[in-house]
């Protein structure tokens, strides 16, 4: 894991005078900290400081020296980015003045995934991603105020409990931001939403937003489709381009021959990447564009010279050839079509029964809990043969894809005649001809519902535990449950009525706060919803399938290409087949027009079989796993409902997968949390971590009457 952590107090002298750190005695290395109960000074492990006193930052972590750069205007004026950024010196340093005068979009505009922090006097900001990929969170400490790019070293901090409000609202409702609000796992902890910059001055803080939200009022402007994809194309290239023109890094040097194994195999057995850049490849319109799109650019996207294969053009496409689920032959066949571009170097990894997911129950313990705890060891097997920066798909889905609740938003802006496509394609799809006459009418009830009454309405399915049907059927009853400003969750179903009544309290706080709404059309906040939700899971993926000294590269999360794909016109998003027009329409402009037959056709569904034939094959450990749950010991559910039910799917019954995902990784989670040992801070006696009481049950607001 890497993360920046550092703090704003409420006066220049309040934690104490500046003491030269590592020898030096100028400004940048002056650090005072907090003195530990031993006489330490308090600082993060294994940090570097990138400036001290009376605000001090560190950069946490296996950074490579590219990724952290620090620009200063002055003194006490300067901006650090953390990441991969493609701006310049010199651009950080227009950024770093038009930030000091107040305009904090500037600091979001380059290519690249990065966080930036700004530090003008005593006013440091530190601005999030539109996505929530890289979050930022805060909790008030020592009178003033202590930030990260991850919550559990603010968690260690402050000794924080559990919430178990948060904990029940991600099984409850995860796609709802009201029930989560800004709330994390950690009692005390908490997130800015997307979109948001934190401002501390003096150690208060403060939450501004730096994104134009679109207007209730007004229809949103018309937009010029080809401009649009255009807006798109731009977008990604100089995300893809961004990367390549970063400095190449070459992972540990191989400590030499082992017999019988060749160079790969050697890098495989010891956790490895290749040196280089290379890509996902797994047949579909995403991760085939962005690697079409790499080996392509001018530059040497591929292997260093003298490292690996001597030309040190090609980039090394993986992927992955599941042998224990079938259902995606017709993806492999076109990656393996594309794989015959001379710049590719194809790399196909096989993953049996020891790949399914749930089949290893261990891995290392990440910021939050996420589904993607249950098949981290799966991408792990991929990710392993990748390079050491390797590029991926994530993310395409939520940025293109029309969210169904943009049907709703279309009837808003008076433009029916473009629903008759996607609700023709649901048709088909069902067979029904009452299909036309459901959608419409579940899209126009959404439309004349406000914010308020959809937030309640939830609130009081939760109440009452009127979830609908356990399994929506196929693709029509899927769209009928999105068709709402906010569902429950697939895990729901299984939650106590007390860890339900919870959540429905968190609800209905939620709707009468002041100022309630998010001033958006439905379809607009509930994609924007989805997409957070992706993009955290992303990065609990990155931390439990991490390979040492790989980077994850994610372009579609990018905040230009996230703002290029909020640009595209929604009668374009909603139609069939949307997104792979939208990358086949960038890579022809690209100059890649020779795609495979079928290229970006639906894929057949092979990730529920998966997980089926997972859960049936890791059926007696996970049974183990909630004889004695945690979660049960915090009330969220009953053992007993919850073994039954994981029996019943391993057997088959139609239950939602996506539900027991969710309880099996935060069961995971959790145990993983309470048996770590240690802590992110040095300078605190050992008690100073994370949920110090083990499982503590505080009293519920429902309760108390809250």
């Amino acid at each position: 894991m890497r993360w920046l952590v550092g703090w704003s107090s409420t006066a220049a002298g309040a934690l104490g005078g500046s003491v030269a750190h590592g020898g030096r005695d100028d400004d940048d290395a002056a650090y005072g900290g907090r003195v530990g109960h031993d006489g330490e000074t308090l600082h993060p492990v294994g940090s570097q400081l990138l400036w001290g006193d009376p605000d001090p930052l560190w950069a946490v972590g296996d950074w490579r020296p590219d990724e952290v750069r620090v620009v200063k205007a002055d003194a006490r004026t300067r901006v650090a980015v953390l990441g991969t950024c493609g701006a310049t010196d010199e651009q950080l340093r227009v950024g770093l003045f038009a930030a000091r005068g107040g305009a904090l979009r500037h600091l979001t505009a380059w290519p690249g995934s990065y966080t930036a922090i700004v530090q003008v006097g005593r006013r440091i900001t530190v601005c999030g991603d539109l996505a929530g990929a890289r979050p930022v969170f805060h909790t008030p400490w020592a009178g003033g105020t202590a930030y990260a790019t991850a919550a559990l070293p603010l968690a260690d901090l402050i000794e924080a409990n559990l919430d178990f409000g948060h904990l029940a609202a991600l099984l409850a409702a995860p796609d709802v931001p009201a029930a989560l609000h800004d709330s994390t796992p950690y009692d005390g902890v908490h997130r800015i939403p997307p979109g948001h910059a934190l401002i501390l001055r003096a150690g208060a803080r403060e939450v501004a937003g730096y994104e134009q939200v679109a207007s209730l009022a007004v229809a949103a402007p018309l937009a010029d489709p080809e401009s649009a994809v255009g807006a798109v194309r731009d977008a990604l290239i100089e995300a893809v381009r961004a990367r390549l023109a970063a400095p190449r890094h070459v992972p540990d040097i191989d400590p030499g021959p082992v017999p019988g194994m060749g160079p790969a195999e050697r890098r495989a057995a010891r956790g490895m990447p290749v040196p280089g850049i290379g890509a996902d490849l797994s047949g579909g319109p995403a991760s085939g564009t962005l690697a079409l799109l790499a080996a392509g650019l001018p530059g040497m996207p591929g292997t260093l010279l003298g490292h690996g294969t001597g030309a040190g053009e090609r980039l090394l496409a993986v992927t992955f050839n599941d042998l224990a689920v079938g259902g995606r032959e017709a993806e492999l066949e076109r990656a393996g079509t594309l794989a015959a571009n001379p710049r590719l170097h194809h790399v196909v990894v096989a993953g049996g029964e020891e790949a399914l997911p749930y089949a290893d129950l261990d891995g290392p313990l990440t910021d939050e809990p996420g589904p993607s705890l249950v098949t981290a060891a799966r991408h792990r097997a991929r990710l392993a043969a990748g390079s050491a920066d390797h590029f991926t798909g994530y993310g395409a889905r939520q940025v293109l894809d029309a969210h169904p609740a943009r049907l709703a938003d279309l009837l808003m802006d008076r433009k029916r005649r473009h629903l008759v496509r996607p609700v023709a394609a649901l048709t088909k799809a069902d067979g029904s001809v009452l299909v036309p006459a459901r959608v419409y009418g579940a899209a126009r009830r959404l439309a004349r519902t406000s914010y308020r009454a959809g937030v309640e309405g939830l609130a009081e399915r939760l109440m009452h535990r009127s979830f609908g049907s356990d399994d929506p059927s196929g693709a029509v009853g899927a769209s009928l449950a999105a068709l709402t400003w906010g569902g429950a969750g697939p895990a729901a179903r299984w939650l106590t009525g007390e860890a339900l009544a919870e959540v429905s309290v968190r609800l209905q706080g939620a709707a009468h706060r002041t100022g309630v709404g998010p001033g958006q059309r439905p379809g607009d906040y509930r994609a924007r919803a989805a997409l957070a939700r992706h993009a955290m899971d992303l990065r609990v993926l990155e931390q439990a399938a991490e390979i040492r000294s790989q980077r994850l590269h994610a372009p579609f999360l990018d905040n230009q290409v996230v703002r290029a794909c909020r640009a595209l016109p929604e009668t374009l998003r909603v139609q069939p087949g949307a997104r792979a027009a939208i990358l086949r329409t960038v890579l022809k402009d690209a100059g890649v027009t020779d795609l495979p037959p079928g290229w970006g056709a639906p894929s057949q569904e092979s990730a529920t079989a998966a997980a089926r034939a997972g859960l049936r094959m890791a059926i007696d450990p996970l049974l183990t796993l909630f004889e004695a749950p945690l979660l049960a010991e915090a009330g969220l559910i009953e053992a007993r409902v919850v073994r039954k039910a994981l029996r019943a799917a391993a057997a088959g019954e139609p239950l939602p997968l996506d539900g027991l995902a969710d309880l099996v990784s935060l069961e995971l989670w959790l145990r993983r949390l309470l048996s770590r040992r240690g802590t992110c801070w040095t300078g605190t006696p050992a008690r100073a971590r994370a949920v110090p009481a083990g499982i503590a049950p505080q009293r519920r607001a429902v309760s108390s009457g809250g």
